[in-house]
């Protein structure tokens, strides 16, 4: 792997990419830091202590409860990309875009970055409210100053995301939430040891927990790496006086074709209203009960998160393995897989496959997302930094390595997997 580095590292158009992706974590990094203006931090730090917020402070790299101008992080811009594409299903516009390649792409990426303003301004309006205790001076002017701060921080952060995919290396939204993740798990070492410490949890406890953590990477690496191998046989044609095909190759089907984006798109939109309910739930009423169903040991708020993780992984999947279009392009060169006619026949067997293969990811996924939750019921220790966390990270980790070998093997240099 050290080679593997050393060699990317050569490749100037590559080392320009990696060192791009450098900076904007940098600048991430350094947005994190700097406070939304006019905000009392003394009477901050005792409001935002939901079991919530934990989770939104990790995904944003400690900015939500530092109240800086990246609080709100890159969950706006999720929901709004969630909208979108539900939208593609129902709206018939939308669903025209979808089939209009590059340049529909960029219409709706263009949507959803509207959507990403919207809903961006309707949660800092509601932080906003919500934060007029811990105002210095609360007046419109000091509550429109958060607004635009909260707002113009969620832009931000949605340009640093499309900028590293556009001129960086690998997946800019993912990568935020990848570093958003890491820069916490120094807090998060320091939280375990002061558990041990302080005689909280047993030294046994916590290497079982240090066990199932290795566990989970180690999972995460071979169902993201796993595949089941489709036959697919080309016939022989005989064109002028060349003859094409003839060839045997297979179609990789991934055991988990969706990756780390169901668990992302469920815990946004599990956030967005639960975020809603902690900031009126002192009022009392629907806003105390969602609140307290929502949190993360609750046998609803459990539940909830498990089908939606299957539903999304279902429906990413979907939208991004079309067996209708490769049966059809297929048949098209002359492909068929042994023992089945091309066409229909063809695009129902790979149905099948799928969706035994969407199931076996989608549990996966699901067993992975519950295990914090799990965990915190069992132990009753506060573990933001658990078993989704981990998947995120170790997923868009092996997702970016992949896009640092396929450079590399472009240029006959050898990558990361061997």
């Amino acid at each position: 792997m050290l080679s593997a580095l050393v060699n990317a590292w050569k490749i100037p158009e590559l080392r320009k990419k990696i060192l791009y992706t450098l900076l904007m974590f940098a600048v991430f990094r350094l947005g994190a830091h700097i406070p939304v203006p006019g905000i009392n931090r003394d009477i901050l730090s005792g409001m935002f202590t939901s079991d919530l917020f934990g989770w939104m402070d990790i995904l944003s790299g400690g900015s939500f409860k530092n109240l800086s101008i990246f609080a709100m992080g890159i969950i706006p811009y999720i929901n709004a990309s969630i909208i979108i594409q539900l939208l593609t299903m129902v709206v018939p516009y939308f669903e025209k875009l979808a089939k209009e390649g590059q340049e529909g792409r960029r219409i709706m990426s263009q949507w959803i970055r509207y959507g990403t303003i919207v809903l961006g301004l309707a949660e800092a309006i509601v932080m906003a409210v919500f934060l007029k205790g811990a105002m210095i001076n609360a007046n419109i002017w000091t509550m429109l100053v958060v607004i635009i701060s909260l707002t113009a921080g969620t832009a931000f952060i949605m340009w640093i995301g499309e900028a590293i995919t556009e001129k960086g290396i690998g997946n800019g939204i993912s990568l935020i939430i990848f570093a958003g993740i890491v820069s916490r798990l120094p807090a998060g070492i320091n939280t375990l040891y002061q558990y041990v410490v302080n005689g909280e949890v047993s030294v046994v406890t916590m290497i079982l927990f240090l066990i199932v953590a290795l566990l989970i990477v180690a999972g995460v690496v071979a169902v993201n790496e796993g595949q089941r191998k489709i036959p697919v046989q080309y016939a022989k044609r005989v064109i002028g006086r060349k003859v094409y095909g003839g060839q045997s190759t297979h179609i990789p089907m991934k055991i988990n074709q969706a990756g780390v984006i169901p668990i992302i798109f469920a815990m946004a939109l599990l956030t967005f209203p639960s975020v809603i309910a902690q900031f009126f739930s002192a009022n009392g009423g629907f806003a105390t009960w969602l609140n307290r169903v929502l949190n993360y040991t609750h046998p609803a708020y459990i539940i909830t998160y498990a089908l939606l993780i299957f539903i999304f992984t279902y429906f990413y999947t979907a939208a991004t393995f079309n067996t209708a279009d490769v049966a059809d392009n297929m048949r098209k060169n002359g492909g068929f897989i042994p023992g089945l006619r091309p066409g229909r026949p063809t695009a129902e067997y790979l149905d099948k496959v799928l969706s035994r293969l969407t199931f076996s990811g989608a549990t996966f996924l699901t067993l992975i997302a519950l295990t914090p939750s799990i965990f915190m019921a069992a132990t009753h220790m506060n573990l933001y930094f658990g078993g989704t966390s981990l998947l995120i990270a170790v997923g868009v980790a092996l997702d970016t390595m992949k896009q640092i070998e396929s450079h590399l093997l472009m240029r006959h240099y050898q990558g990361f997997m061997k």
